[in-house]
């Protein structure tokens, strides 16, 4: 069966963006950068996204584009006889259900209050009332399961159409009104009045708070989210590889993506800190920063229901984006694993992902008795912890030495493959930093991490 292809260079880069932009950018990044002290954060999470996010991207990226193949493949094209690097295959397959299992719950939550602003729900409501909506959210099965639900079914039937006519296209037109969505809500949100005290704590770095939350926990939290918000480590990346042709080097290709993404997360505090700072709303609430810190800014604001839609909105796709191109690497994995067409591959996971999202959607209401994690965990705290702590790292160390060391696929095999085509190019001075130094860094984080 011949590969299918990518219709264009802009959907390449948009899908691949549209697969790091997401949660990570607009959920998780802005709470991130409030409860670790604002742009000392910001500038070390660029530094990291700069020094690990871009290397690994390309290598996952060479590696999908040489071996034409999903994850679960593309080790057993590449890899030397009785090696076996292709049980990472497997585990990325592995990796992509188990982020899905919790981040189909979340984007059912962006999904719920698209619907919740744009009916006025939560007008006219205070900032107890409010956080009360959030919490009846949480703790109303049939709500939270039934939006999962949409999540899934909507994800998998887009797929379904094909790959030029389904997620291509539809994730090009998501995208380009997620961007300029973007744009009108960060032009507004800087204009408002009161807001310049929060755009000095996002953009002004203070080593004094910094230091204050401690030195170590930033920049082992900012490491963390640089690979996070790529999806690297998990074959996400090499999947959209193997879609494409060979007339672009891969090192540019990844800068142009984390470029995008880093637009994407950069405006997302633009349009959040502001805002905050301009309703003395609280900046470091955590998880809860959108749901219940936004609500109540939207509630202060002329004509507050259209901007708290739009903002919604511009969630809802970005979510999408992750959902519709992690969805596609499962659906690819299970149509080169059991020879199934498209549209069986499919039609099959709509029920299975369904099952398997179901703790999670149900974690924080029927099993809220179940604390993986100690007092006040839940499921999806497991979830994100499986895949942002250890998967996404060690998925990203082993694609690392896959493509530097001798007994993988090679560092000349690695930089032929990824600097084929015109583009910015991986040079040869490179070579010591992403052989020694980035592995180590690595292995720092995944060691980290578990302490």
């Amino acid at each position: 069966m011949e590969r299918e292809k990518l219709g264009s260079r802009l959907g390449f880069i948009l899908l691949s963006a549209g697969c790091a932009i997401g949660i990570g950018n607009v959920w998780k990044f802005p709470y991130m950068v409030g409860e670790y002290g604002g742009g000392a954060f910001v500038l070390f999470y660029l530094i990291f996204l700069v020094i690990m996010g871009v290397p690994v991207m390309t290598m996952e990226f060479s590696v999908g584009r040489a071996a034409a193949k999903s994850p679960i493949r593309l080790y057993q094209e590449l890899e030397k006889p009785g090696h076996k690097w292709h049980i990472h295959g497997q585990l990325c397959l592995v990796g992509n259900y188990l982020l899905m299992m919790f981040y189909t719950t979340v984007a059912g939550w962006m999904l719920y209050y698209l619907y919740a602003s744009a009916t006025g729900a939560y007008e006219g409501m205070n900032s107890d009332q409010i956080a009360g909506f959030f919490s009846d959210l949480l703790a109303s099965p049939g709500t939270m399961a039934g939006c999962m639900i949409i999540v899934v079914v909507l994800g998998f039937l887009i797929l379904s159409v094909g790959l030029q006519n389904g997620l291509e296209k539809v994730t090009k037109w998501m995208m380009l009104l997620l961007l300029a969505l973007m744009l009108v809500l960060a032009v507004h949100s800087i204009t408002i009045e009161g807001g310049k005290s929060g755009l000095i704590f996002y953009l002004k770095p203070d080593f004094a708070r910094m230091k204050a939350v401690g030195i170590p926990t930033v920049i082992l939290g900012a490491m963390t989210q640089s690979f996070f918000t790529l999806s690297l480590g998990i074959g996400s990346m090499a999947i959209f590889g193997s879609y494409i042709e060979k007339d672009r080097s891969l090192f540019g290709e990844s800068i142009n993506v984390a470029i995008l993404d880093t637009l994407v997360a950069i405006c997302s505090g633009l349009i959040i800190f502001p805002a905050c700072s301009a309703y003395n709303v609280s900046v470091d609430s955590g998880p809860s920063l959108l749901f219940i810190t936004l609500p109540n800014v939207f509630n202060h604001l002329a004509v507050g229901r259209i901007w708290g839609s739009l903002f919604f909105l511009f969630m809802v796709f970005a979510a999408l984006s992750t959902v519709l191109a992690v969805f596609e690497n499962i659906v690819s994995m299970c149509m080169d694993e059991f020879g199934w067409s498209r549209k069986k591959a499919c039609f099959i996971n709509i029920p299975l992902m369904i099952l398997l999202s179901l703790p999670c959607a149900l974690g924080s209401n029927l099993l809220s008795g179940f604390q993986p994690l100690g007092a006040g965990s839940q499921v999806l705290d497991l979830e994100d912890f499986i895949v942002s702590n250890l998967m996404l790292p060690l998925g990203s160390l082993t694609f690392l030495l896959f493509c530097v060391t001798r007994i993988g696929w090679g560092w000349d095999n690695f930089v032929t493959e990824a600097n084929q085509g015109t583009g910015m190019k991986i040079r040869n001075w490179m070579r010591p930093y992403m052989t020694y130094v980035l592995p180590f860094i690595i292995i720092l984080i995944f060691v980290m991490n578990l302490i």
